[in-house]
């Protein structure tokens, strides 16, 4: 059986990048620069090349500089001058990184002691990471970043209690130019690690298959369903999610698939482009991979991996259930129905075809869970990718099945050897394949495959990995001066008299930030500020941080910006801006979840809680689920104006009450919203009994 015949518009998608590397001399010098790139992050990784620390971090920046002056300057078609000056930025990034290098040793020496070549050097990399940021990602965040820095160094000329005692232009520089506090800070110490690792680990994943896979399975198992082409959408994204773990990338691969599949079988392009952009914006909050948010978190509260995917997956559950339902009542309302059987894949063909990609993830969550560190992990999983990759390509070659199990067998020995004798074994294993298949028919062409991914994977962890260098100048200023003091004070004093609006200005806090800045600066930033002082109103800390991270993402789908809705725009060939009022339907779980979080911990599986107190956790757990659901559902109803069948203006507006109250964690309010609850379920199936399925007069659907 083959997918149904869709033909995607090719998309328009901004990449400041542009869309690969030129096919010049220049094209071809910053391809194999971004291959090396990768080969170092996995040589580092692996431990097959031991760095300082902060060598790490400088060379990072380096390579992230190196790549990313040229790269936009080609896509932007700047002449000869323009080229200069992106290759002479780039340099510059380089020179940092080897005097970081060079001077090892004696910087440590002097630290807070600056000499005047360390100032110019500090001053070069500051300029060159706000203007890569720039390059990248447009004014916002070094504007916002900037405005840090000038505090930082005029900050004790403004009135009290906004101002500083005052440092000197050394001590600035040192503070966010050299050692693990500015630039090369926790952000850019988990790009350089974690962040990178799993952006190779995705792009492998996507080469050998892995879009295909998943689509299929989503194809086979909810196709045929009433608006089964929407619940493909948000099924395949969220797969996707697991793996890459960025809701841009996500729309501008599984939506040139999907937005075109949910319009020819009659779904709006608006409502099309806003469920891929929310189900794709979900896979930073979808375990195991999740975000690279997940990563700084981690790393920032000094918790295991675990425990953040622990805190994130009931609710990225009741996201994707909440996306699902939504495209469910938007299906029954206009009588949208599925795709025939006849044309869908087989679920479980495409499994058994493809069920070896599901390995490396299998692995990734075993260790994960297991308490292997983040970056272990990924190693092993990217690792696994590969054997599986090059060795597909050699047993293809084998004569018999017999031989092929025989491989298949000794191959996987090799890589559970790891447990024993670390990753020497399969890098050993996955060096004798490369070799192999430099000979073998066909294996030039996998060779060809992998090193293309290295070179993507380097390109797509360039913006992520600049917002890491340019946000560390916030931090830095942050711990220098102590400003978030001043703002946590605020949100404190604001909660003394109300938990809800402090949660309320932390929410417009990160919306409004994202409206300029990507997901993980707007946490970073956020996270400072309003963690402390969330937790001095009783909030579990963890919990406060997913707070702060959902509404971080959902900055991405929220007027007038919505970057992920204008990245489907051109595939679903609508406004922006009318998507982004879609997603935010779509997404209406992910405004309700934080908040419902905050007053029972237990939807975030942490221990705390009036409600774990009273009745018992696992109860709360179940009954903050239930309650939660329950409010999702009323919700979506309202907004969409369907249930059994169409709804009443009455009925929307009791149903919008009843959800409301569940939200509300005030005294009766759960007692109040079941009931509105049960009066509005019961009412509208006694007016809808007997009457016709909404759109059956109409037809089925635009097939």
């Amino acid at each position: 059986m083959s997918r149904p015949d869709v033909s995607p518009p090719a998309a328009d998608f901004h990449d400041p990048t542009g869309s690969g590397f030129a096919k010049t001399p220049e094209g071809r010098l910053l391809f194999w620069t971004a291959v090396a790139f990768s080969l170092f992050q996995i040589a580092t990784a692996a431990h097959v090349l031991s760095v300082p620390s902060q060598v790490l971090r400088a060379t990072h920046v380096a390579f992230l500089l190196l790549l990313a002056f040229p790269l936009v300057a080609t896509a932007r078609g700047a002449g000869a001058t323009g080229k200069a000056l992106a290759w002479g930025l780039a340099f510059l990034g380089v020179a940092v990184a080897t005097y970081q290098f060079i001077e090892y040793e004696p910087l440590i020496l002097r630290a807070g002691d600056l000499n005047q070549v360390d100032l110019v050097f500090g001053v070069i990399a500051l300029a060159t990471v706000f203007l890569a940021a720039y390059a990248m990602m447009g004014p916002a965040l070094p504007i916002i970043s900037g405005s840090f820095l000038l505090y930082a160094l005029f900050g004790q000329y403004l009135p009290s209690p906004l101002n500083h005692r005052g440092y000197d232009f050394s001590q600035v520089i040192d503070q966010l130019a050299y050692g693990t506090e500015g630039i090369y800070g926790i952000p850019i110490y988990v790009s350089a690690t974690y962040i990178f690792l799993f952006i190779l680990f995705g792009s492998f994943l996507e080469r050998a298959g892995m879009i295909k896979l998943f689509t299929d399975i989503s194809l086979g198992c909810v196709g045929h369903a009433r608006g089964g082409a929407a619940k493909v959408a948000v099924i395949a994204s969220g797969m996707m999610g697991t793996i890459s773990g960025s809701g841009v990338a996500n729309v501008v691969t599984t939506g040139q698939f999907t937005i075109p599949l949910m319009k020819r079988f009659g779904y709006r392009p608006a409502f099309a482009g806003g469920v891929e952009a929310t189900a794709s914006m979900g896979g930073q909050i979808m375990p195991p991979v999740m975000g690279a948010v997940a990563f700084i978190m981690a790393e920032t509260l000094g918790v295991e991996y675990y425990e953040v995917v622990k805190a994130a997956l009931i609710p990225a559950l009741l996201y994707f259930a909440s996306a699902f339902w939504m495209v469910h009542l938007e299906a029954g309302k206009h009588g949208l129905h599925g795709l025939p059987r006849a044309d869908l894949p087989s679920p479980i063909r495409a499994l058994r075809e493809g069920w070896f990609l599901i390995l490396p993830l299998a692995v990734l969550i075993y260790l994960l869970f297991s308490g292997y560190t983040p970056l272990y992990a990924g190693t092993i999983g990217l690792a696994m990718t590969v054997l599986l990759i090059l060795g597909g390509s050699v047993a293809l070659r084998l004569p018999s099945m017999v031989i092929r199990m025989v491989f298949w067998i000794g191959l996987g020995l090799v890589a559970a050897s790891f447990f024993r004798i670390g990753i020497g074994a399969i890098l050993v294993a996955a060096a004798a394949l490369i070799a192999v298949n430099a000979f073998v028919s066909g294996g030039r062409d996998t060779l060809i495959s992998c090193r293309d991914a290295l070179a993507e994977g380097a390109r797509t962890a360039l913006p992520v990995g600049v917002a890491c260098a340019v946000v560390g100048v916030i931090i830095g200023t942050m711990t220098l001066t102590g400003v978030a003091t001043t703002f946590g004070a605020f949100i404190v004093s604001v909660g003394e008299s109300s938990l809800f609006l402090s949660l309320v200005l932390t929410m417009v806090t990160c919306i409004v930030l994202g409206m300029g800045i990507p997901t993980i600066p707007n946490y970073i930033i956020t996270s400072s500020i309003a963690g402390p002082a969330l937790l001095e109103l009783g909030v579990p800390l963890l919990v406060s941080h997913m707070f702060v991270f959902y509404f971080g993402i959902l900055a991405d789908l929220t007027p007038p910006v919505a970057l992920a809705c204008f990245a489907a725009a051109p595939i679903a060939r609508e406004s922006g801006l009318k998507i982004s009022f879609e997603a935010i339907k779509v997404a209406a779980a992910g405004f309700v979840i934080p908040f419902m979080a905050v007053y029972t911990p237990s939807l975030m599986l942490q221990e705390g809680g009036p409600m774990a107190a009273a009745i018992g956790y696992w109860p709360a757990v179940a009954y903050i689920v239930f309650k939660t659901g329950l409010a999702i559902a009323l919700w979506g109803a309202a907004v969409v104006g369907f249930l059994r069948r169409r709804m009443v203006a009455w009925e929307r507006l009791l149903a919008t009450a009843a959800a409301f109250t569940l939200v509300a964690a005030l005294p009766m309010t759960d007692e109040i919203g079941f009931a509105l609850a049960a009066v509005i379920i019961g009412l509208h199936w006694l007016r809808t009994r007997g009457q016709p399925e909404a759109g059956a007069a109409a037809g089925s659907n635009k097939a």
